[in-house]
């Protein structure tokens, strides 16, 4: 019962030199342990948005946030997490994209011609494919589309945006909730900065072929050609995704992607005053992500990054790796003072197999999250004989009293 304490391993990365020190119950850096803040803000890019984040596609590195986890309103940028799921139910078999299904007059009176929105100009009455749909839905924002795509899949749209904002949770948006399929004004409807970049995210990773839909400048439907909404194509360099939105309620905003160099990244911004701003905005963000950041890697494939507790084994300890390169973005103008912790609940129990999940590497420069990983065992604990498994009892049942007797002054 004594098992399970958060514990953590703090690793100070000074020039990229991984130094481990103490473990120590788990909690936050505060500003004794990281890195000082930036006298000055002139290495922070000069944008307006109030809310914005820019971070790397392949590791999930933050170089930049602003307020971006406030609650706010997405417009059409919920549009993603309408792609995402139909994409997931494509990936699972349970969708094809030669589906036909069929425009309502509820999709042809809200999304559709008479609604005065965007909208793909789909007929009522008529059957439309999946692949079809999901051009319109990513290439012209359509409402209709999203509509259809809804009732088809779920029968109604609460229904389907109640599986929207479920499919939210199983990919790690713990805050966004979803009321409708197209983000159309709703006060049940909500998302945060920094989960509209985690949704982009795990659509350029997990779905890199569906992704190139996002690339494509335009799509004629019912015999209308409308081009790509996104402003970033063509007008920077390796630009290839994502989507723009707008309503009164949320403001412009942007959820961009491009590629230089072999380097993805990914820049959201929301709450702008007019669609230049956000198209500039939203360029300004990714040429000063790639003007001022490089990967720098912090530990090798397989390399040893520190050791959890372990309670009843063999060994005290035991060794803890990724599952590949450990790299972050780092200002290229030199080393920073970052700090590491591997977090995890501990002692962990014996028998431990190798690989076996134990806890998460943090990395903060500042006071940003800059970096989470899973670690995993390196190698396998057996039991301890009676003797280590006594002795390890005892130092729990210390700790408790300890901790016990320390709460109750």
């Amino acid at each position: 019962s004594h098992l399970g304490r958060l514990l953590a391993v703090t690793i100070l990365l000074v020039g990229l030199g991984a130094i481990a020190y103490a473990a120590t119950p788990a909690h936050r850096p505060g500003s004794g342990l990281a890195a000082k803040k930036d006298a000055s803000k002139k290495d922070e890019p000069t944008i307006s948005a109030p809310h914005a984040i820019l971070i790397d596609a392949v590791y999930g590195a933050v170089l930049f946030e602003r307020d971006a986890d406030k609650m706010i309103f997405p417009a059409s940028l919920a549009k993603l997490m309408t792609a995402e799921y139909v994409f997931h139910e494509l990936k699972e078999g349970r969708l094809n994209l030669t589906d036909e299904f069929m425009v309502s007059e509820n999709a042809w009176r809200k999304g559709g011609a008479p609604s005065h929105g965007s909208t793909m100009f789909a007929s009522l009455n008529s059957k439309v494919k999946v692949d079809d749909l999901l051009h319109a839905v990513i290439i012209q924002s359509a409402n209709d589309a999203c509509i259809v795509l809804a009732e088809g899949m779920a029968g109604n749209e609460a229904d389907f945006a109640a599986k929207l904002t479920q499919r939210a949770r199983a990919i790690g948006l713990q805050k966004s909730v979803f009321a409708n399929s197209s983000g159309l004004p709703d006060p049940g409807t909500k998302v945060t900065t920094r989960e509209l970049s985690i949704l982009a995210r795990t659509i350029i990773r997990n779905y890199p072929e569906r992704y190139k839909i996002y690339g494509e400048r335009e799509f004629t439907w019912n015999k209308i050609r409308q081009q790509n909404r996104n402003p970033l194509l063509g007008t920077l360099e390796g630009a290839d995704g994502l989507k723009t939105g707008f309503t009164k309620e949320a403001g412009y905003g942007l959820v961009g992607s491009a590629t230089q160099h072999g380097l993805r990244l990914i820049a959201v911004v929301n709450g702008l005053k007019t669609a230049k701003e956000r198209a500039d905005e939203g360029k300004k963000l990714l040429e000063w992500g790639y003007r001022n950041f490089e990967p720098r890697t912090l530990f090798a494939q397989g390399q040893t990054i520190g050791a959890a507790k372990v309670y009843g084994g063999a060994s005290g300890r035991v060794p803890l790796v990724a599952g590949g390169v450990v790299k972050v973005m780092l200002p290229k103008s030199g080393a920073e003072r970052l700090i590491a912790r591997i977090v995890y609940k501990g002692p962990v129990p014996a028998p431990i197999a190798a690989g076996q999940p134990i806890g998460t590497l943090k990395v903060w420069r500042s006071d940003h999250v800059i970096l989470e990983m899973p670690l995993k065992a390196a190698e396998s604990v057996g039991k301890g004989n009676l003797g280590q498994r006594a002795f390890d009892a005892v130092t729990e049942m210390m700790v408790a009293l300890f901790r016990a007797g320390a709460e109750r002054l």
